[in-house]
């Protein structure tokens, strides 16, 4: 009897001293007061809130002293955890809401270990449902923040919306296997330190990752001692199992599609949405790949565009006025982040939409002082100018760097608007043995006005100069003809305005594509040697400017051989454990006549 006396107290006992545990890991901080300018703040910085698998996110929410009935929250969730984001809280404070900053778990005071990308769609909605209950909610949040935050926002929708997420302010949208660590297939090296940067402590290690002279030392060493991809982190002589883990996704597999909404996910997605980019953004294609997939399963979506000049970091808050060698057109010189809680005024507080909102997709003119405005991507354009890539000599010569392009001549050949023979072609010829500086096939742009042009060892292509003035709206399109004598291979293409004075005006970044995955990021498809074959365009960046009377358009190709991106060789084995002992024979691109860019423009 006393036995099953002390087993029933012992039991009484252990539920309580969990009940107690519990309440006590549940308990929300009290907040503090703090008084800055004159505004008096209450402070919770110290949250942990749980998830249904028990981790926990570590929270700040900040909200004026003043705000005294139920309020809409702004919540900004990232992996980027800094002693400054009581500051990010603030300001959404500033402009009437509750301010609301969560980690991603493990960072911050969460105990956990630090996961980037894997549980985001789980654990931002377990942040919007403990909101919904707070007292100081009225049920009503909106999210927004750029890059690896824009991401967070469209994770948060994947499963579900929660009946209290009202819209996202997704900007220069980070999209795990589709933009990143890979675009269109190909590895970025800068993704490598990223790992390190946000991983290595429960803030931000900025005295490893701001070493740039550190992963340019490692870049060149790895490309001089042509070692495999995955071998980066020995190389480093640091371990970088993230990096590693990554590799063993080459294409857009399960891995990849858990973390964010996939095909008919975006169905369900019917809050509205803002998202805001830039021509010279590396985070466009994943912004592009969000729209297009939202628009396409949501016919109804309420998705709104806004995109101009700017570059990752100025599309996310405030862009500068001069970038890379060109003065921003005055009109597009907007407070992006003042636009962002305009918008939220309009959705979260019933306040008119933002006056620049005047269409789905707003677009600024470069070099018009415009913006315009329309109903789709599509709807950007009302004309096509398609142009075959003719082996002939236009007769049209140009100012190089790094090397003279097109075999030794500093001219280009012509952009064709009448069908040239199919079987025509031009040979180029990468020796993936040769590591010298010398041979880097860096074609591209340094700056968005120069005087000259980087062919490296491809081949440059132009127009007749324009009789008239219009407006290039939209992305690139069009196939690449190619043959080559191995089973896969990279290649760039970039498109140039050459002004009247014979500058170059790159109209937007690069284009870097795998062959292999050119007709699915979900399924390698290798080429068959000496077969030719069409590549279509994946997405390429968007652009808008005011193309002059007198211009022409350029367009250079490329194989791509550089330090810093992953190397192809070929070999149609996995990229990543190739390496310079597979390069063997030099790499022979025939790049066909009958390959054709597509311009979108709005004619007068």
């Amino acid at each position: 009897m006393n036995k099953s006396f002390s087993i029933i107290t012992f039991g009484i006992a252990y539920i309580l001293l969990n009940l107690t545990s519990c309440k006590e890991q549940n308990r929300v901080q009290a907040p503090r007061i703090l008084v800055e300018n004159g505004t008096t703040y209450l402070v919770q910085d110290s949250i942990l809130i749980p998830t249904a698998d028990g981790a926990k996110i570590h929270a700040i929410v900040v909200r004026k002293s003043e705000m005294k009935e139920p309020s809409p929250a702004v919540l900004f969730h990232t992996i980027y955890a800094r002693k400054s984001d009581l500051d990010r809280a603030k300001k959404a404070a500033n402009h009437g809401y509750v301010g609301v900053v969560s980690y991603t778990r493990g960072k911050g005071l969460s105990p956990d270990s630090i996961v980037p990308y894997k549980h985001e769609a789980t654990d931002t909605y377990a942040v919007i449902d403990w909101i919904s209950k707070q007292d100081w909610s009225n049920q009503k949040v909106g999210m927004y923040g750029g890059s690896y935050v824009g991401f967070t926002q469209w994770a948060a929708a994947k499963n579900k919306v929660h009946p209290a997420l009202k819209t996202i302010v997704p900007s220069v949208s980070a999209a795990p296997g589709i933009a990143e660590p890979m675009e269109n297939g190909i590895h970025w090296n800068f993704h490598y330190p990223w790992h390190h940067y946000v991983s290595n402590n429960k803030y931000l290690d900025t005295t490893l990752y701001y070493n740039g002279q550190r992963w340019y030392n490692l870049n060149m060493k790895w490309y001089e001692t042509g070692v495999a991809y995955n071998a980066m982190d020995s190389l480093d002589g640091l371990p970088n199992p993230q990096f590693r883990e990554r590799l063993l996704h080459p294409t857009y597999d399960t891995y990849w599609q858990h973390m964010m909404p996939y095909k008919e996910e975006f169905a369900h997605i019917n809050i509205p949405v803002l998202a805001t980019t830039g021509y010279y953004d590396g985070g466009q294609v994943g912004t592009q790949y969000y729209l297009k997939e939202h628009t396409k399963y949501n016919t109804n979506a309420e998705h709104y565009l806004v995109i101009g000049p700017y570059t990752h970091f100025g599309a996310q808050e405030k862009p500068s006025s001069h970038i890379f060698g060109y003065d921003v057109d005055p009109v597009a010189q907007i407070d992006i982040l003042e636009l962002i809680f305009d918008w939220f005024d309009h959705i979260l507080k019933g306040k008119t939409k933002p006056a620049l909102l005047k269409d789905k997709i707003n677009y600024q003119v470069m070099g018009a002082n415009t913006w315009g405005h329309a109903s789709s991507l599509q709807s950007m354009a009302n004309d096509t100018l398609t142009y075959y890539l003719a082996n002939e000599r236009s007769g049209v010569t140009f100012a190089s760097l790094f090397g003279t392009g097109n075999h030794g001549k500093d001219e280009h050949y012509t952009l064709s608007k009448q069908p040239v023979n199919p079987n025509d072609y031009l040979e180029q010829e990468l020796d993936f043995t040769d590591r010298s500086n010398l041979t880097w096939n860096s074609s591209g742009w340094r700056t968005i006005v120069a005087d000259s042009l980087m062919v490296g060892h491809g081949f440059s292509f132009v127009t007749k100069p324009f009789e008239s003035d219009f407006e290039l709206n939209g992305s690139f399109g069009g196939e690449i003809s190619v043959s080559i004598n191995k089973k896969d291979f990279d290649y760039t293409v970039v498109l140039f305005e050459q002004t009247p004075d014979g500058k170059f005006f790159a109209l937007t970044l690069p284009y870097k594509a795998r062959a292999s995955f050119a007709h699915s990021l979900e399924r390698r498809q290798l080429l068959t040697p000496g077969e030719k074959t069409k590549l279509p365009f994946g997405i390429v960046r968007m652009t808008s400017k005011r193309i002059s009377k007198g211009s022409r358009l350029v367009v250079v190709i490329n194989g791509n051989k550089e330090p810093f991106t992953e190397l192809n060789y070929g070999t149609g084995k996995d990229i990543s454990e190739e390496t310079i002992q597979d390069a063997k024979e030099p790499l022979i691109i025939k790049w066909y006549g009958d390959g054709y860019i597509e311009i979108p423009i709005m004619a007068n």
